[in-house]
């Protein structure tokens, strides 16, 4: 299996690590779950057997790969319609753990808590994570 493949398996694994921390897969999260593997090319055979599987360390080399990772996670914090507390402490842990900063980190959760659609254009995603390099 090629390295790439083994990412997007990685980036797989966490989300579907990340949407068990409330305790349940609620069918939002597993469909969006689904969405972003067919994004991936990754079929639904090889996400289900990652269900079973313990999650194994991704690192994501550069930082665009990052922000979007943390962007899909925060997405599918939201996408049950409830924000829990752990899933909260949780991405922080995450976001941090990729080395992004924490401000911008906060911010775009702000952001996204402020949107109706719970979303935020990626232009706007990209600056505030690039305002923290000035």
């Amino acid at each position: 299996m090629d390295s790439t493949y083994q990412e997007k398996i990685g980036l797989l694994q966490e989300m579907i690590a990340f949407s068990l921390v409330d305790g349940e897969l609620h069918d939002r999260e597993f469909d969006f779950i689904m969405v972003i593997a067919s994004e991936l090319e990754v079929d639904k055979e090889t996400v289900f057997k990652l269900f079973d599987k313990k999650q194994e360390k991704v690192v994501i080399k550069d930082e665009f790969n990052r922000v979007c990772q943390f962007y899909r996670l925060a997405l599918l914090m939201h996408c049950d319609g409830v924000l829990h507390e752990r899933e909260q402490i949780k991405i922080n842990e995450i976001g941090i753990n990729m080395g992004l900063n924490p401000y911008a980190m906060k911010r775009v959760l702000h952001l996204m808590k402020e949107s109706p659609t719970r979303m935020v254009d990626g232009e706007t995603l990209l600056s505030v994570f690039s305002e923290q390099h000035n």
